[in-house]
Parts: C-alpha cells; structure tokens; sequence
C-alpha cells in the first residue's frame, strides 16, 4: 500500500465506524506513506446526511472527526473536471446492465465520485467494502450472474462501456483491519480469537467478505 492514495468509498468507513474501528484507522494512517482520501459526494454519504437521523449521527460524528484531524482529506483536484468525471462514471456504469428493457442502477453517486477521483490520480486503490462497485472492476460477469439471480430475470450486459472500469484497484475494510492487526494497532491485543472476531466483525456490517476468505486469512496467520 506504501506510495499509494487509498479513497474511500462510504461503505468502507461505514463499516469500520459500525464496529468502533475509525482509532485503528486513524493509527494506520500515521504510518501510511500517502493520504486517506474522501470526496464531498462520500462526506454528504457518511457525515452530512446522517448527521441529521439520530439512528446514525453517533458513527457521523466518528466519520467527521477524522475529516477534522486530517486523517481523511480532501483532493487537491480540479472540482470541475472531478465532477465531469464523476457524471461520466455514473451514466457509464449505470448504461452497463439491463434487465426487462431498461438499465439497472448499480451505482450512485458517491461510488462514482470515488472512481472518478481514482482515474484522475491513478495511483490510487479505492477501499470499497460494497460488493457490486468492486466486481464492475474485477469480475463484471460474476456481477451479471449476482443481479440475475437477484432479479430472477436475465440481465444482458453492454460490453462497451466495460472498458472504463477495468484498471481500478480494490481493497476492503477487512485487509485494513488484517493490516492494522499485524501491525499491532489494534486497541485490544494477545486474546485469542481476536483476528477472528475482527474479521467477522466487518463481514457482519456490510463487507464483502466470505467465511472461506476468512478461513484462509486465518490459515495463512498459523503458518
């Protein structure tokens, strides 16, 4: 990760925030060569608008906090070329999948907000815990299979704007925390079955993370 910015999505921080994990990502930064991005479309996502709704103003404030000690920033970028890109990312994304005659949206706009700013920077790795932006970039025909089922109708894809996402690099809340607990930046330390714990902490709060990847994180520890 060293030399790299990391942006993150709002289901990333929601995540971490959902399991009182924002000081551990707050550690991870202060030895992190490159910054902890967010866009204006991610801080009305996660800071802004439930601010307002008393059920999530608490995981808010957290969110915010880091914004105010810098641990998460804003991008030295050109607001209006962001913005234009951003727009282009959503239609793209948005004219990909089509089920009974008309598109599916998979994406809003602060998902690609985030892709935007990554094609901007390009040394950049998105942290995005939300499962259908990931698989646009890294497996859209496992991603045509998901929305299928889902919809119990059959989803054709528009192949020519595929190209767009294919270069985007991903990571998840849970290799952070994996991270952050190698690191020993992890509040609780020594107790048995705490990387488990951390794992299916995230899962269990919106990451895209299966048991079987979890087992063979926690293999690969033993070894």
């Amino acid at each position: 990760m060293k030399g790299k910015n990391l942006i993150f999505d709002s289901s990333s921080l929601i995540t971490l925030s959902m399991n009182g994990l924002l000081d551990e990502l707050e550690r991870l930064k202060k030895i992190f060569k490159g910054d902890f991005l967010i866009t204006k479309e991610v801080e009305h996502e996660c800071v802004s608008r439930p601010m307002k709704i008393k059920k999530y103003a608490l995981g808010a404030f957290g969110i915010n906090k880091l914004i105010k000690n810098k641990t998460l920033v804003f991008p030295r970028v050109d607001n209006r070329k962001l913005k234009k890109e951003t727009q282009l990312s959503l239609k793209l994304a948005n004219h990909i999948y089509s089920a009974r005659n008309e598109w599916l949206k998979i994406i809003q706009e602060g998902e690609a907000s985030c892709l935007a700013l990554a094609k901007i920077l390009k040394n950049s790795v998105l942290v995005v815990d939300e499962r259908t932006t990931r698989l646009l970039g890294e497996d859209p025909k496992k991603l045509e299979k998901i929305l299928s089922r889902k919809l119990h109708s059959g989803v054709r894809i528009d192949k020519k704007n595929l190209s767009y996402f294919k270069d985007f690099k991903f990571l998840r809340s849970s290799e952070l925390v994996y991270v952050a607990y190698k690191k020993g930046l992890v509040d609780i330390k020594g107790e048995k079955g705490l990387l488990d714990a951390l794992l299916y902490g995230v899962k269990f709060k919106g990451c895209s993370i299966s048991s079987d990847e979890i087992k063979e994180i926690e293999r690969l520890e033993k070894l």
